[in-house]
C-alpha cells in the first residue's frame, strides 16, 4: 500500500505542476510588435561651400638672402679703423665705410703720379711747340726755294714723332695717376648696399691682403623663400612662366607665416619667379617668392589665420634662414566649391543629396587639396550635402537617410 501511495503522490504532483503551467502559458502577454528594421543606408554629410577670389595654394620654405656678398679689401694694408656697425647682426646702409686700411703709401703714390703728369703736360708744350716751329720753317723754305710746297716733308722735320710720343707719355702717367687715386679711394672699403653683416673678422692692426675676405654682408631690402611646388600646384599660379625675375612685377601676391615664440606673424611678399628645372630628386617646380622689408617686422595672425589688426612694427623680423610657411594666390576661377577632402571619391567624383535623402554623383575637376579641404569644379550647388562617410558604395538616385 505504501508503494502504491507513494506512486499516487508523485502522479499527482505532476499533474499539478502539468496544469499550473498550462495556465501560466494561457494567461501570458502577447508580445510587443515591432517594425522591421529599415533598409535604406544611414550617410554621415558635409557641406559644399561657395568659393570666390583666387585660390591659395600652400608650400614651404627656407628664407636666403636676395644677395649676399663676401666683403673683402681690393688693396693691401694695416686696418686703423673699423665701423662699429660692422659686426655680426650689425646693420649698414650703401655707401657707408666698413672699415679703412693706412693711406699714407697709396697718399705718396698720388703725389708722386701728380708730379709726372705735371711734368709731362710741360714736355706736351713743348712738343707741340717745337712742332709749330719746324712746320713754319719748312714752309719758309718752301718759299725761298720756289718749289710751291710740292715736296712732302719727312714727319722727322715736322718733329710730328716726338709729338705724338709727348703725347703718349702724358696719357700714360695720367693713367697712372688715375690708377694711384683709384688705390687710395679704395683704402675705404664701403657696403655696396643696404644690408645686415652675417659675420666679420677684422680689428684695428690687423693686416689684409687683397681679396682677403674679411666677413659676409647680405642684401636688407628684400629675402626670398625657395618654394617646391608639384606641377598641378604651380599651374593654379596665374602667368607663372611669363614672369621677369627682379623686375619688381607684384601681380602674384603671396603671404609668409613664421612662428616666433607662442604667436605667429606674416610678410607680404609676390612672385618673383621660377626655377626653369626641375628638381632632380623630388621632381617639383622651385618657385622664388620675394619679401620686400624684412627687418620692417612682421604681422600677427589671429587663431583663425587672418591678420590682426594693427602695425607689425613691433613683430619680430623675418631672418634669414628660417623655415616658413607660404600661401600664394592662384587663379581666380568664376565658380568652384570647397568640400571635405572626404567627400572627394576615386575617380574624381563626389556623392551629393539632393532632396534631403537622393544621391546623384557629381563628376569634377580638382584644382587644389589642402589639408582637409578640397577644392573643386563641377555641378555642385552652394550649400548642398555630399556624404563623406557611411556607405562605401552609391548608385545614382539610391536612397539614404542622413543626419
Amino acid at each position: 500500500m505504501s508503494r502504491l501511495r507513494s506512486f499516487l503522490i508523485a502522479a499527482g504532483i505532476l499533474v499539478g505542476a502539468v496544469v499550473v503551467a498550462a495556465i501560466m502559458v494561457s494567461l501570458r502577454p502577447d508580445p510587443p510588435v515591432r517594425e522591421p528594421p529599415p533598409s535604406v543606408p544611414f550617410v554621415t554629410t558635409g557641406v559644399a561651400m561657395a568659393e570666390e577670389g583666387a585660390i591659395p595654394v600652400h608650400g614651404a620654405g627656407t628664407v636666403r638672402p636676395r644677395a649676399e656678398i663676401d666683403v673683402a679689401a681690393q688693396v693691401g694694408g694695416t686696418v686703423t679703423w673699423v665701423a662699429p656697425a660692422f659686426q655680426g647682426g650689425g646693420r649698414v646702409r650703401a655707401d657707408d665705410v666698413l672699415f679703412r686700411i693706412e693711406d699714407a703709401d697709396y697718399v705718396n703714390r698720388v703725389q708722386q703720379a701728380q708730379a709726372n703728369v705735371a711734368a709731362q703736360q710741360v714736355a706736351l708744350l713743348q712738343a707741340e711747340e717745337e712742332a709749330r716751329i719746324a712746320r713754319d720753317e719748312y714752309a719758309r723754305m718752301q718759299r725761298r726755294s720756289g718749289s710751291g710746297g710740292g715736296g712732302a716733308a719727312s714727319p722727322l722735320t715736322l718733329r710730328q714723332p716726338q709729338l705724338e710720343a709727348a703725347r703718349a707719355a702724358l696719357a700714360r702717367d695720367s693713367a697712372v695717376l688715375a690708377d694711384a687715386e683709384l688705390a687710395l679711394s679704395r683704402t675705404e672699403v664701403k657696403a655696396p648696399f643696404n644690408g645686415a653683416v652675417r659675420h666679420e673678422s677684422v680689428d684695428v692692426g690687423q693686416f689684409v691682403a687683397p681679396g682677403q675676405s674679411v666677413g659676409r654682408l647680405y642684401a636688407a631690402d628684400a629675402v626670398e623663400v625657395v618654394v617646391p611646388l608639384s606641377d598641378a600646384d604651380a599651374a593654379l599660379i596665374p602667368r607663372l612662366w611669363n614672369l621677369v625675375a627682379g623686375d619688381g612685377n607684384r601681380s602674384v601676391r603671396a603671404t609668409v607665416f613664421a612662428d616666433y615664440g607662442e604667436a605667429r606673424y606674416s610678410w607680404s611678399g609676390y612672385v618673383d619667379r621660377a626655377e626653369a628645372a626641375l628638381d632632380e630628386q623630388t621632381r617639383t617646380i622651385d618657385v622664388v617668392v620675394r619679401v620686400p622689408s624684412p627687418f620692417r617686422g612682421g604681422t600677427p595672425v589671429a587663431e583663425d589665420g587672418a591678420g590682426a589688426a594693427g602695425s607689425g612694427a613691433s613683430g619680430p623680423p623675418l631672418l634669414v634662414g628660417q623655415f616658413v610657411d607660404v600661401r600664394i594666390d592662384g587663379v581666380a576661377p568664376e565658380r568652384y566649391f570647397a568640400v571635405p577632402r572626404a567627400a572627394l571619391r576615386t575617380g574624381n567624383e563626389i556623392w551629393a543629396v539632393r532632396g534631403g535623402s537622393t544621391i546623384t554623383i557629381v563628376p569634377v575637376h580638382v584644382l587644389q587639396r589642402i589639408d582637409d579641404v578640397v577644392y573643386v569644379t563641377g555641378g555642385l550647388e552652394a550649400g548642398q550635402m555630399v556624404v563623406v562617410g557611411g556607405i562605401q558604395i552609391a548608385t545614382e538616385g539610391m536612397q539614404v537617410r542622413t543626419q
